[in-house]
């Protein structure tokens, strides 16, 4: 399932309420997901940002040190994917209901083809009087940032470790973060980027295949948004 767009690249960010206005407030299908994240916005300095978590070093975890959205596994007692989105950043960042501005939006369920499962994805905006996202628990996530959404407009290709082997992918880069696979995708839709990876398709490939001869080295004219 492809994720509803959020707003045109071509027409610029839009504000933090006009983004979540987009999607609606509603209970999400409870069987068609096994793990739920979350888009957590703010108006930033400059421009409409999204919270990001740097995952801790963990050889049991196969996204091990990577950038990643606030978010986890189905639990058995959570009842519902909004209840996994609240209950893993609450655990992961320190954020509750009375941090947000407003209900958890659901914006779709995506594949994430390289843990084989479906994902749930909400979004929602701090409060202006929302505490702090913060580490949790260092075990579990070793840094917290807020990425600007036009960081997401560039990407290079990049190689990078996976349970095949190293691959090469396009991710975005900010202050040394490196943004690829699925987090990158999803953030990319819901800004309304044009698509890059085929969301039903693998999310990396080897080096030297078909796959990756395939993906087009970045340009200043596909990096710009249209």
């Amino acid at each position: 399932m492809r994720l509803a767009p959020g707003t045109p690249s071509h027409a610029g960010p839009a504000t933090v309420p006009e983004l979540l206005a987009r999607h609606p407030v509603l209970r999400p299908p409870t069987s068609t997901a096994g793990a739920a994240v979350t888009i957590v916005l703010r108006e930033g300095a400059a421009t409409t940002e999204a919270l990001l978590i740097e995952r801790a070093m963990n050889p049991a975890d196969p996204a091990s040190g990577e950038v990643a959205l606030p978010g986890g596994h189905v639990d058995g007692t959570d009842g519902s994917l909004a209840a996994t989105a609240l209950r893993e950043l609450r655990e992961e960042v320190g954020l509750g209901a009375a941090d947000f501005s407003g209900p958890l939006r659901f914006v779709g369920v995506s594949p994430a083809p390289r843990f084989r499962l479906h994902v749930g994805v909400f979004a929602v905006g701090l409060a202006a009087v929302g505490g702090a996202p913060r580490v949790e628990d260092p075990r579990e996530v070793a840094h917290v940032f807020w990425l600007p959404w036009t960081a997401l407009q560039e990407g290079r290709l990049m190689n990078r470790e996976g349970d095949r082997g190293a691959v090469r992918v396009l991710a975005s880069i900010h202050d040394g973060h490196v943004v690829w696979g699925f987090t990158r995708r999803v953030l990319r839709e819901f800004f309304g980027f044009p698509s890059e990876d085929p969301p039903e398709g693998p999310v990396f490939a080897r080096e030297g295949s078909a796959e990756v001869a395939s993906i087009p080295e970045a340009t200043s004219e596909a990096r710009e948004p249209r």
